[in-house]
């Protein structure tokens, strides 16, 4: 079960730059006829006949026709095709080496068509072999022309939130307490080299998140119902600020190696817990200084613009240490935040970008995302265990 997933941000469906507005049925864009079309009335008398002049063909025979003249503004045109073709080549070829293909030879075929056929080609394979390339595109500038790729990470829309109450009551727990500490250097790691945000912290997308939802609770003139609200707000401001101050110390770092050597697992639960643990420190030993940022796109919004299609669901809105993922004040959460990006138009997502154009090609990948977002979907999933056989 994918625990990340258990609630998918608006009504997306891909990670792919796609609007949340749904598409309105093909029967409501075509425009109706006002009435059936009216046939025109067959003349009652027949249209006078012309005949040809018997002396014509003679005439065609008699023209003459001069050559087309091959003008400089066409050899340009020529020369300029050649080179254009080149340069594809080439590209093409750098592209196929680094993604390990072997393309089709349509060099025999007529251009454009070659061209077309080998991206279509390409495409095709990259698909089928490289889980995180997401399409390229050709560009021609002054100079050259040349292929550029884009590699994505898809977070098919899921709300990364780690919650850290389950933790807090795992290191109450005398027969969790050892599992707990594991997991503590876990998202310790997570908090100060994979640069989770930590919704207590004033500068994150959750913590002006769960302000709101006090001011909600404070106007409320339900008294039953808005001490119950009132508790869980304050559970999630003690215990938050409780875990932060272990995960903010260091130690846990320096201790991973040995808890994680030193761990028994009786059960199965603690089983997946320190095969989880395991792969987050193989992570953060081969990746020491990696943040979950680091590909993150650039954006390129336009502060000036209100058109909320046109904005982008950033990272950090979407990945983050939270309270709880059960109750009333989780559930109110996610229905606010899924009604705020459901007026977006697309999300972040990590990518990188590699240019063909004869320059060092950037020797970056995905693997780093592709193992940390898996990480963060395990860890998700074990606090939810835990939390559920606690009741």
């Amino acid at each position: 079960m994918n625990y990340a997933t258990q609630h998918h941000i608006g009504s997306y469906q891909t990670a792919q730059a796609e609007t949340t507005t749904a598409v309105a049925p093909t029967a409501q864009r075509v425009r109706q006829l006002d009435a059936e079309t009216q046939r025109c009335k067959r003349a009652a008398q027949r249209q006078t006949e012309i005949l040809t002049d018997s002396h014509v063909a003679n005439g065609f025979l008699k023209c003459s026709f001069l050559p087309k003249l091959k003008t400089e503004q066409s050899v340009q045109a020529c020369k300029k095709t050649a080179k254009t073709q080149r340069d594809f080549y080439k590209s093409l070829c750098k592209l196929a080496k680094h993604y390990n293909i072997e393309p089709m030879q349509t060099q025999l075929y007529s251009y454009p068509y070659n061209l077309a056929l080998a991206m279509w080609d390409m495409e095709t394979k990259l698909k089928r072999t490289h889980t995180n390339w997401d399409g390229f595109k050709l560009v021609q500038d002054s100079k050259k022309t040349f292929f550029i790729s884009e590699e994505r990470y898809n977070t098919r829309t899921t709300l990364y939130y780690i919650p850290i109450v389950p933790l807090f009551k795992m290191l109450h727990d005398p027969k969790r307490k050892k599992t707990a500490q594991l997991l503590i250097s876990v998202c310790s790691y997570l908090y100060h080299i994979a640069d989770i945000p930590y919704y207590r912290q004033e500068n994150t997308y959750l913590y002006g998140m769960y302000e709101m939802m006090e001011d909600w609770v404070e106007q409320d003139d339900e008294a039953d119902e808005t001490e119950s609200c009132k508790s869980e707000l304050r559970q999630a401001e003690q215990v938050g600020d409780k875990i932060e101050q272990k995960l903010f110390n260091r130690i846990n770092l320096l201790l991973f190696e040995q808890r994680l050597k030193n761990f028994k697992s009786p059960d199965a639960f603690d089983q997946e817990c320190r095969e989880m643990a395991s792969n987050a420190f193989a992570l953060f030993t081969e990746y020491p200084t990696a943040g979950i940022f680091r590909n993150a796109p650039i954006s390129e919004e336009d502060p000036d613009n209100d058109d909320f299609d046109n904005e982008t669901i950033a990272m950090e809105k979407y990945i983050s240490f939270i309270a709880d993922t059960k109750g009333w004040l989780y559930e109110s959460l996610c229905e606010s935040i899924n009604n705020e990006f459901n007026e977006y138009g697309t999300m972040e997502e990590p990518v990188i970008s590699k240019s063909f154009d004869g320059s060092q090609v950037t020797a970056g990948s995905l693997d780093f995302e592709n193992r940390l977002f898996a990480l963060l979907n395990d860890l998700c999933g074990l606090l939810y265990e835990y939390k559920t056989e606690s009741k």
